[in-house]
């Protein structure tokens, strides 16, 4: 204890990103257009970005108003970051690509880092157990003060004590602004008798089936046997009536939806390892894997009457795969490829 290990977790990382350079707006030009063209190759019609600065975020309205995007953006306003009074002061925005109607908050770390905060120490070390980003008093007055804006909240929760102390949040603000669709992202580890929770509160479930294979190795290291029943638990809260929104995490995970599906349908890494699937309960049908990465993510940007499903009168965004996501086994969706982007009608992708 005290002694420093050059491992930076959390919060922490300030102390760096403080003394880096600004990227010139070149740079970020250049970083956001191979982003977008990356993941438009990948059969993405729209993405979720979850935190942005206000410098990506006119640079994106530029963009949008001489029709530049070639995917659509629902952008999350970080509510932790310089940017956010600016973001409040300013309020939602509506272009023909780009939305932002929502704001981001971290209530804790990641579990990998034992940055996740949780009711009780982590098994594998006793004298952690993790860390909430903000207090929750804190956490909760500004999301309030975006709520009272018309902003959705979405709170980046890893850890069951964050999850709980969001979930309290959450269902206040949904109480005060009913049909806000305000988001739990990640919902990783929760205890089993909040699952619940997010149906009564309204609140939707984003998360992401490859955090499962990816975390699969070492999660019962961090939590031991007896939290499992409430980590990454996506089949648990679907039958609990959550909405799901599916998602990668990108750059955290790869941007790829036919891995995603994939992890939701076997829960196994691309080896086909464990035999059987993690936790093989909560493996999902590939029509309910493929709602959450279509009509569960149009209803989580408050879309569905436009995106999400193909037909007449919705927008023609559509991917053309070389298999049926639905009725293909599993293992040869980490072999399909992308045909086709069409999004508004155009294409944006075709190899």
């Amino acid at each position: 204890m005290g002694e420093p290990t050059g491992v930076l977790v959390d919060n922490a990382i300030d102390l760096v990103e403080r003394k880096l350079p600004l990227l010139t707006y070149e740079q970020l030009a250049q970083r956001l257009k191979r982003a977008l063209e990356h993941c438009a190759a990948a059969g993405l019609t729209s993405v979720h970005d979850a935190g942005m600065d206000l410098a990506t975020f006119t640079l994106l309205q530029q963009w949008d108003v001489v029709g530049a995007l070639p995917l659509r953006v629902y952008a999350m306003a970080d509510g932790q970051g310089p940017d956010a009074q600016v973001f409040l002061d300013r309020g939602r925005f509506r272009g023909r690509f780009l939305t932002l109607r929502a704001v981001k908050f971290l209530a804790d770390g990641a579990l990998g880092s034992r940055g996740a905060a949780l009711d009780a120490p982590y098994s594998d070390d006793p004298t952690q157990s993790g860390l909430l980003l903000l207090a929750p008093e804190e956490l909760e007055a500004r999301a309030r003060a975006f709520a009272d804006a018309g902003f959705q909240v979405a709170v980046h929760a890893i850890g069951d004590r964050a999850n709980r102390i969001t979930l309290d949040a959450l269902a206040r603000l949904e109480a005060a602004h009913p049909g806000s669709r305000n988001r739990v992202e990640h919902a990783q580890v929760l205890h089993v008798e909040d699952f619940g929770r997010f149906a009564q509160g309204h609140l939707i479930a984003s998360m992401q089936p490859t955090h499962a294979t990816s975390d699969m190795p070492w999660a019962v290291e961090r939590l031991g046997p007896g939290r499992l029943a409430g980590a990454y638990a996506w089949k648990s809260l679907l039958d609990a009536g959550a909405p799901l929104a599916f998602g990668s995490d990108f750059p955290v995970e790869d941007v790829s939806p036919l891995l995603g599906l994939y992890a939701a349908r076997t829960r196994q890494d691309v080896s086909g390892k464990p035999e059987g699937g993690w936790r093989a309960g909560e493996k999902l049908s590939g029509e309910d894997a493929l709602r959450g990465f279509t009509t569960g993510a149009a209803f989580a940007a408050f879309e569905e009457s436009e995106l999400g499903t193909l037909k007449p009168g919705m927008d023609a965004d559509f991917t053309v795969l070389s298999v049926d996501p639905v009725e293909v086994p599993p293992t040869e969706l980490l072999s399909a490829k992308v045909l086709m982007t069409v999004v508004g009608g155009r294409v944006v992708f075709r190899p």
